[in-house]
């Protein structure tokens, strides 16, 4: 079985580029699951089960999603094995822009929006910059020139990853992605083991715990304060 982590920012168009690459698997026979990962509501599971796609959902609640998908990916690969999937996508939230967490050895795709505007590819941290192929969606919407500037913004913040644009509509782009994220000749057994291709952001503070009062009086655990200078 294989494994493919997609991630991107909300509303990227992740769900529609994972229906249109399992929809070009199909004619290949390669049967492919998803499990959705996102906070407080997701009605996506609905859409891959009307497409006829194996799914599951979890909801990470007052967690952060990528600290609960670390927590949950081992028993969601046994979940796969189980329903005898050549190929299972796991989808991310994606909410901070910040992490994603990619393992080592598995492949990380990262789907990022024309529409985010030119500057955001060096906002978006390992998300983006620990991808082995970043997809582009929306580019239709754009002009030529717009498309150009923006994946070349792309390519500056990751320049080892492979660029490209899939419609998540017309499915224009698909095919060539399902032929890079299968490979018949890899067998995923268990992530036991395996490591996050980047450390997730931590705060263990007093609002972790459930604190809601504001002041340094409350404050405990990992803070961090900014720097102010003097008359500024």
């Amino acid at each position: 079985m294989n494994l493919v982590i997609f991630s991107g920012p909300p509303s990227s168009g992740k769900t529609s580029v994972i229906l249109k690459t399992i929809e070009a698997m199909k004619d290949r026979g390669i049967k492919a699951g998803v499990v959705k990962f996102d906070c407080l509501y997701t009605d996506d599971d609905a859409i891959y089960e009307k497409a006829n796609i194996p799914v599951k959902k979890g909801l990470s609640g007052g967690l952060c999603p990528d600290h609960f998908f670390a927590s949950n990916i081992e028993d969601v690969v046994k979940w796969g094995r189980a329903q005898e999937l050549d190929l299972l996508i796991t989808e991310s939230a994606g909410l901070c822009n910040r992490c994603s967490p990619y393992i080592t050895d598995i492949k990380g795709v990262c789907v990022i929006d024309n529409l985010s505007g030119i500057n955001t590819p060096k906002k978006i941290g390992p998300m983006l910059k620990a991808a082995d192929i970043v997809v582009i969606t929306k580019g239709d919407i754009v002009s030529q020139a717009e498309r150009e500037v923006f994946s070349g913004r792309v390519s500056a913040v990751n320049p080892r990853a492979m660029v490209m644009n899939v419609n998540g509509l017309s499915g224009q782009g698909a095919f060539e992605l399902s032929t890079l994220i299968y490979d018949s000749e890899v067998n995923i057994e268990t992530v036991q083991g395996m490591k996050l291709r980047f450390a997730m952001p931590s705060a263990m503070c007093s609002y972790c715990l459930g604190e809601t009062r504001i002041g340094e009086d409350y404050q405990l655990g990992n803070t961090k304060k900014m720097q102010w200078e003097a008359n500024k």
